[in-house]
C-alpha cells in the first residue's frame, strides 16, 4: 500500500482522480490540497464520493504532502514547477497532470504558455507519461508528465503508421473534437449550458497549446520533422474526444494488421474490427483508447478514428496507470471499469 496526496483536487480531473484513487486496492489517499476549499469535507462538494471518501481539503501549506510516496497535480499549468523539487528532495515521485513538464524545449513551452519556467532542470529529466510509448521510463521516473487529452488520442491514432514508416510525416492533419469538461470546472461565457448546448464550433486554429506536445511525441515516432495541422473543436457533449486523423501512405501494408499487431499486448487500446466507426460514448468513463484505420476507396489517404474519454485516458485514468508503472503494480489496476450507457 502507498500513500497518495492530490494538489487541486477540486476540479474535473481532481474528482475524476479521486474517482479512481477511491478504488485502487494499494493507493491509500492522504491528502487533497485546496486553499479556497480548506476544511470542507470532499464528500461534500462531491456527493457521489460519499462513503468512498472521508478526508477533507488541506492547505498546501500544512498538508503533508512529503509523507505521500506519491503526488499527483491536478492543477493549472505554471504550479507544478513550484512545488516539485521540493517534493522531490523529500523522496515524493510526482505526476503532474498539467501541462509544465511535457514539452522539452523550454523556451518553446515558454512561449505557448506565456510564463517563466520555474525548473527548467527538471523537464529534461520528466518522462512523457504515454506508457504505450514510454513504459520501461515511466516504471523508474521520478517525475512524470502526464500527456494532453487531444495529445493522446491524437498521438495514439497516428503511431502505428509513423513508426513503422508508412505515412508522409510531412502532411498530417489532425480534425478533433472535445466535450466541455476539457475546458475545466472554472466559469466561463463559453462553458455555459446556453452557449454549449445546441452549438458546434472549433477554436484555437491559428495555434493550440496542445499543438508542440503533439508535433513533439510524433516526430519521437517517426524520427523525422513532422507537418502537423491541428484543429480543434468544441462539441456539446460533457465528456469525450473524437480525432479524425488524415495521413497519405507512402508504402504499402495491411493497415487493420499494422494496428491490431501493433497494440495487440496493450491492455487500454482496442482496435475495432475493419470498417468501424468508434463512438466517444463507447469510451465514457473508461480508460480506454478505441481506433478504427479505413483507406477511403482504396486510395493514398488513410484515415484513423480515435475516440477517448479526456478526464479519464486523457487525464487522470492516465496518471494512474502510469502510477501503477511506477510502483511495479499491474498496470491495470484500479482502472478496470467498463464504459458507461448511455
Amino acid at each position: 500500500m502507498i500513500k497518495a496526496g492530490i494538489v487541486g483536487g477540486t476540479g474535473y480531473t481532481g474528482v475524476e482522480l479521486l474517482r479512481l484513487l477511491a478504488q485502487h486496492p494499494n493507493i491509500q489517499l492522504v491528502t487533497i490540497t485546496s486553499r479556497k476549499e480548506a476544511g470542507m469535507a470532499v464528500a461534500d462538494m462531491f456527493p457521489s464520493l460519499r462513503g468512498a471518501v472521508d478526508i477533507k481539503f488541506e492547505s498546501p501549506d500544512t498538508a503533508p504532502l512529503k509523507q505521500c510516496d506519491v503526488v499527483f497535480f491536478a492543477t493549472p499549468n505554471g504550479v507544478a514547477m513550484q512545488q516539485t523539487r521540493e517534493l522531490l528532495d523529500a523522496g515524493v515521485r510526482v505526476i503532474d497532470l498539467a501541462a509544465d513538464f511535457r514539452i522539452k524545449d523550454v523556451a518553446e513551452w515558454e512561449k505557448w504558455y506565456g510564463m517563466t519556467h520555474a525548473c527548467p532542470e527538471l523537464v529534461a529529466e520528466a518522462v512523457y507519461g504515454l506508457p504505450e510509448m514510454n513504459r520501461e521510463a515511466i516504471r523508474s521516473a521520478r517525475l512524470v508528465a502526464n500527456p494532453g487529452c487531444y495529445p493522446t488520442a491524437v498521438q495514439l491514432g497516428f503511431m502505428p503508421l509513423l513508426e513503422a514508416g508508412l505515412v508522409d510525416p510531412a502532411y498530417l492533419v489532425a480534425d478533433a473534437k472535445s466535450g466541455v469538461s476539457g475546458a475545466g470546472r472554472k466559469a466561463e461565457v463559453h462553458t455555459l449550458f446556453p452557449e454549449a448546448a445546441d452549438n458546434f464550433k472549433a477554436y484555437g486554429v491559428a495555434g493550440h497549446r496542445h499543438l508542440p506536445e503533439i508535433s513533439q511525441g510524433l516526430r519521437l515516432m517517426s524520427g523525422r520533422q513532422v507537418g502537423l495541422t491541428f484543429v480543434p473543436h468544441l462539441t456539446p457533449l460533457i465528456r469525450g474526444i473524437h480525432a479524425t486523423l488524415y495521413a497519405r501512405l507512402s508504402g504499402a501494408a495491411d493497415l487493420q494488421e499494422l494496428y491490431e499487431t501493433r497494440y495487440r499486448s496493450e491492455p487500454f487500446v482496442d482496435v475495432l474490427p475493419s470498417g468501424s466507426h468508434p463512438e466517444t460514448r463507447s469510451v465514457r468513463s473508461a480508460n480506454l483508447c478505441r481506433i478504427a484505420v479505413h483507406r477511403p476507396q482504396g486510395g493514398d489517404t488513410v484515415v484513423v478514428l480515435s475516440v477517448i474519454d479526456n478526464l479519464v485516458k486523457g487525464a487522470a485514468g492516465q496518471a494512474v496507470q502510469n502510477c501503477n508503472l511506477m510502483f511495479g503494480f499491474p498496470e491495470t489496476m484500479g482502472l478496470t471499469q467498463l464504459p458507461v450507457m448511455p
